[in-house]
């Protein structure tokens, strides 16, 4: 394994069990608006490394293992890190945007994060398959995962019928998408169609913002 994929993963690992077994560190260290908008801005960045359980935590950790290989091969470790921080950052901030007015809102996981490394790979390697545990032996296309997977997160911004932080996922996959075009330009002329389709859920998110539909 990667050394820089390691270390990422440990310090999620160790931060998160010291969630598990301190409340008192857990409530200092999450994702909290009031605090938050109080000056309280470390939570932002430290949440991410907090997890609900040990489910919650694996669940995230094998996602980055997944995808990581992809993005540290072609793009290497100073990238790979800094869309890493900078999709755990616009997570944060996207999610203290739309729940700016619940003082009460919580949240922690490294989901925004892993979401950025997610699609980059997938928009590195949108020709790739990405495979269910129900469906294991009937893969679908990245690129169609990752436009799927951020309309289900519009959705769920829009719905909140459950308790997953869809904003801090969807801040996360924009970060990746532009730090990874950045880093690589010549995808829009390697791709072009692939990185307009990648594009598209990212626009609707925005209109829908600026008419006050989430």
């Amino acid at each position: 394994m990667n050394s820089i994929l390691l270390a990422i993963i440990i310090a999620n690992v160790l931060f998160s069990m010291k969630g598990f077994n301190d409340p008192g560190f857990f409530r200092k260290y999450e994702f909290h608006i009031a605090p938050i908008r109080a000056g309280e801005t470390m939570r932002m960045f430290s949440s991410a490394f907090l997890h609900v359980d040990i489910a919650h935590l694996i669940f995230n950790m094998l996602t980055l293992y997944f995808f990581a290989d992809v993005v540290l091969s072609i793009l290497g470790g100073f990238t790979f890190i800094l869309i890493y921080l900078a999709s755990l950052v616009s997570g944060s901030l996207f999610s203290l945007y739309f729940h700016r007015d619940e003082p009460s809102y919580r949240a922690v996981g490294a989901s925004g994060a892993v979401t950025g490394i997610l699609y980059s790979a997938i928009l590195l390697r949108p020709d790739g398959e990405i495979y269910f545990i129900l469906f294991p032996f009937a893969g679908i296309p990245a690129y169609i995962f990752g436009v799927l997977y951020l309309l289900y997160s519009i959705y769920g911004m829009r719905s909140r019928r459950d308790n997953i932080g869809h904003d801090a996922h969807f801040g996360g996959a924009v970060a990746g998408y532009l730090l990874t075009l950045a880093a690589l330009p010549e995808l829009f002329s390697a791709n072009p169609l692939i990185v307009i389709l990648l594009a598209v859920p990212i626009v609707i998110l925005f209109v829908f913002a600026r008419l006050g539909k989430l």
